[in-house]
């Protein structure tokens, strides 16, 4: 396995810009060294850390997706940690007082719905309006950063699981994500970018020997975050996208679905890399808590051929035809539907495209990303 040094392993090339300063971290329970030693300790000790920020998740780790908290004391440093997740997802003039220099270390899953990009990007902005630098101690994208699929946002359906024009599937690290933000938000900002040593664009997590943390609950390994690439779709629905399981984003199913037609008809797409095999689960939380579901596993069996995104809107094509009378989208109001902001368009809910039609009309946008991202590549 290759050896592999994150930002943070390199942490005293961050010392002229942190150096006699006061510095404010974002981070959470993935941002630790090769030694497994947390960011905000080693941050602690060598410079003067003022605040904490949590974002999704909390400062450890400790808290489930959508769920809100209240600033407070870290139980280990003593720092506060500021809350940018429920009542605001931006630095307040009052947290901005708070530090000098404004540090983000956080692992990814390489996917657009991810909401630590946001968390990222809107602290540049607040940062740039404040003239106050930021420093990003860089992480591997988990699934390589050579391949780019999916839908391409449309901004008209930007939220706080898409905000920009990326691909499902955009195959930065958050180093070159934030190069590429700060020039698409043309932000006026003193930004360093602490990188990897010894990364390149086709190693996935797996060829590395990186030690790992779950970036979030429900996406603790490897194969989760390899498939939710796609199979996060399933959010948009009322269909159980394994939350609750052991394989949350793998077990895909609902209480009403035929799991044998399923899987038959899923074989007759011959899906390169991909198998869709019927199974059975019963989450303990989340969508039909305590009800036995039916449904696939998903099973990436050759990740180098396997379009993850195209198998699993094909796998919603196929339980929209089979069970149209059952399929609901998730909506919090009338014309607000979660499947379009997880998708960036209305294309597919509307009908008016299915998964093929839907990824062939978004090839251009994603050539067209391909190029704008070539000046904030760091890694070949």
């Amino acid at each position: 396995m290759k050896r592999i040094l994150s930002g943070l392993d390199r942490l005293e090339l961050a010392d002229p810009v942190c150096k006699g300063k006061r510095v404010g971290l974002m981070t959470n329970q993935t941002g630790i060294d090769r030694r497994f030693r947390s960011g905000i300790d080693l941050l602690n000790a060598r410079y003067s850390l003022t605040a904490l920020f949590a974002v999704e998740h909390g400062i450890r780790g400790d808290v489930q997706a959508g769920a809100a908290y209240e600033t407070q004391p870290d139980p280990v440093t003593g720092v506060p940690v500021y809350a940018v997740y429920g009542k605001t997802h931006r630095l307040t003039q009052e947290m901005l007082d708070t530090f000098d220099v404004f540090c983000f270390d956080m692992q990814d899953v390489g996917a657009r719905f991810y909401t630590y990009l946001y968390a990222l990007s809107f602290a540049m902005e607040e940062c740039a309006r404040a003239g106050k630098p930021v420093v990003v101690f860089d992480r591997v994208n988990p699934l390589g950063g050579e391949r780019v699929e999916g839908t391409v946002l449309d901004t008209r359906f930007a939220s706080y699981v898409g905000m920009y024009p990326l691909p499902t599937r955009y195959g930065l690290t958050m180093g070159e994500y934030a190069l590429w933000v700060k020039d698409h938000l043309k932000l006026n900002l003193d930004l360093t970018v602490i990188p990897l040593q010894g990364w390149n664009r086709s190693d996935y997590l797996d060829d590395l020997d990186i030690p790992w943390v779950a970036p979030s609950p429900n996406c603790a390994t490897f194969h989760a975050a390899l498939a939710y690439i796609g199979t996060c779709v399933f959010e948009g629905t009322n269909i159980s996208e394994g939350r609750g399981t052991t394989l949350p984003f793998e077990y895909i199913g609902a209480p009403w679905i035929d799991a044998r037609t399923l899987e038959k008809r899923m074989e007759k797409h011959n899906l390169p890399g991909l198998h869709f095999r019927a199974a059975y689960f019963t989450p303990t939380f989340s969508k039909h808590a305590g009800q036995p579901c039916a449904g696939v596993q998903v099973h990436i069996t050759d990740r180098n051929k396997a379009n993850v995104v195209e198998g699993a809107l094909t796998l919603l094509d196929e339980i929209r035809a089979l069970h149209p009378d059952m399929l609901e989208w998730v909506s919090h109001t009338p014309d607000s539907f979660f499947i379009d902001k997880l998708l960036g368009t209305d294309a597919y809910r509307l009908g008016r495209h299915d998964a093929r039609s839907l990824l062939e009309a978004h090839k251009p946008a994603r050539e067209t990303f391909l190029e704008q991202r070539k000046p904030f590549l760091l890694y070949t």
